[in-house]
């Protein structure tokens, strides 16, 4: 009895997120998402996972622009809002409106908010409530999961 009650939860959860990722304007099969982005940019958009600090040349990119998702190209931040938070990532203050979706992440026994580009569900980073005025956030971003386009 246990065992099917735990596997009825595990599929309701497998259902529920392919229906969550079916929700995005932008989708792909895995094969396509591997042929439009690198190797890197797979491994933090689509598996999310992490760039190293100080490995991004969008960390030092000060023009005016916009910050796009490098899965989908929607703007995601302004470089009005971009800081250097010293973290070694490239940090911002707020994104553009309605550009970015929020989760609990308690992955690695840690309790963090993960942020995902709002039209292909691409994993970008994580937000957290140490930034700068006058939101008081910081969305630190893998430079990967970005694109930048001058103004």
């Amino acid at each position: 009895m246990i065992r099917r009650m735990f596997l009825l939860a595990g599929a309701s959860a497998l259902a529920l997120g392919a229906k969550a990722r079916a929700a995005y304007r932008v989708t792909h099969t895995d094969a396509e998402w591997r042929r439009l982005l690198t190797p890197a940019q797979y491994e933090i958009l689509r598996q999310q996972g992490t760039e190293p600090p100080f490995s991004s040349a969008l960390l030092n990119e000060h023009r005016k622009g916009i910050f796009h998702c490098a899965g989908c190209a929607l703007p995601l931040f302004s470089s009005a809002t971009k800081y250097d938070s010293g973290t070694g990532w490239p940090s911002f203050y707020a994104p553009l409106p309605h550009a970015v979706d929020e989760q609990n992440d308690t992955s690695f026994g840690m309790d963090r908010t993960e942020v995902h580009c709002s039209q292909c569900g691409g994993h970008l980073g994580h937000v957290f409530p140490d930034g700068p005025r006058p939101t008081g956030l910081r969305y630190c971003m893998n430079g990967l999961a970005l694109s930048f386009t001058p103004a």
